[in-house]
């Protein structure tokens, strides 16, 4: 079977779409009988290792990001491909891209609703446009034979929109790179904070919707002796003494030292669609404070950590130390156990395979080279 995955969500320092496709194209290489191609925007057409660069014009201030505005070179790509099944990784122009190549190769198209974009653009351009937005996201969607929905709260979105076919399939983490062994004691050091200090962390973007605030309220709260590190891009300048800041995005390795390096991650973003940075830390056995909100609810427990209500600095700063009396070695110990069963990419890749084969219409024979 060939499996081809289109996106324009791919990008130097772009995040869970990116890490998904990574980690898919990686394991589905070491499948007999299955071949994957991804076709992502580029400088120029280029193609490796299966990785095909579609010419795209970048983003002004996109951070790497380029978004294709012509369908004619993403058709031919895939004309000549000619996969069994396509995959399509966001909701633009390259998803109508998509569609046009099945209609000339008469393959299946899923479509995997990573993003939920109603609620992007109210957050940018305010509610006038959320009917438009909806009724956009009902029609391209209503396209595809199948629709994968990374959590319940994003296929239940998408089900009240009118779309069918519509399938959960969570995401995955990377059991080797997000690793309790990556803890390095010198961290506290680093930092310039006490050996005994508790430290959290919240790694990710600084975009609003990550509600940032809520965290350095919270820090407010709590006081010494706890410290919370925020890295990732645009980041807060104005922090409490308590905080530290490393305003750029890191490397998966170095998420994965830092991660492993804190005794709690901190969430305070009351809309995600799935919650990557949660599973790193559980896998990096690193227990989670976040808002019971969104897709959160679907994998924080509390053997892993604590839930608390959105928007309130008090709630999560009380669940801060709900967890450190309830004991931090103990439930990041349960969460690594947690996405252990749970969350390998592997059991994602298996069960892409099943959706698959549905669609095509093949029985799935997965087979491991070697």
């Amino acid at each position: 079977m060939h499996i081809a995955d289109i996106t324009m969500f791919y990008a130097p320092a772009s995040g869970g779409v990116r890490t998904y496709l990574d980690a898919k194209h990686h394991r589905l290489d070491a499948i007999a009988d299955v071949r994957h191609s991804l076709l992502i925007p580029g400088a120029s057409a280029t193609h490796a290792d299966g990785i095909y660069h579609v010419p795209a014009p970048p983003l002004p201030f996109g951070k790497g990001y380029r978004f294709p505005v012509r369908l004619a070179p993403w058709c031919n790509v895939l004309r000549n491909l000619k996969p069994d099944l396509i995959e399509v990784g966001d909701p633009y122009l390259t998803a109508w891209a998509a569609l046009e190549a099945r209609r000339q190769l008469d393959v299946p198209v899923i479509g995997f609703y990573h993003s939920d974009l109603p609620l992007l653009v109210s957050n940018r351009m305010g509610n006038w446009f959320t009917p438009n937005v909806e009724a956009y996201v009902s029609k391209l969607y209503g396209n595809f034979d199948r629709v994968l929905a990374p959590s319940t709260v994003m296929a239940d979105k998408l089900r009240r929109l009118g779309v069918r076919e519509v399938h959960v399939q969570p995401l995955g983490v990377d059991l080797e790179t997000f690793n309790p062994e990556r803890r390095d004691p010198h961290v506290r050091a680093e930092l310039g904070i006490a050996d005994t200090a508790r430290l959290l962390i919240y790694a990710g973007r600084g975009s609003r919707e990550k509600n940032l605030p809520v965290l350095l309220d919270c820090m407010r709260h709590l006081g010494r002796p706890y410290h919370l590190l925020l890295v990732g891009s645009n980041m807060p300048a104005n922090v409490p003494d308590n905080v530290t800041v490393i305003d750029q995005f890191r490397p998966p390795q170095e998420v994965a030292r830092l991660m492993a390096s804190a005794d709690l991650l901190v969430h305070a973003g009351d809309q995600e669609t799935f919650g990557l940075v949660i599973l790193e830390a559980m896998a990096s056995a690193t227990p989670v404070v976040a808002v019971k909100a969104g897709a959160f609810g679907e994998i924080v427990n509390d053997n892993c950590g604590r839930l608390c209500r959105p928007n309130d600095a008090h709630a999560m700063a009380m669940a801060v130390r709900e967890v450190f009396e309830a004991g931090v070695r103990k439930l990041g110990a349960q969460a690594r156990r947690h996405v252990e069963q749970h969350y390998s990419w592997d059991s994602v890749v298996t069960g892409l395979l099943h959706h698959y084969h549905a669609v095509v219409g093949h029985q799935p024979q997965v087979r491991a080279h070697g």
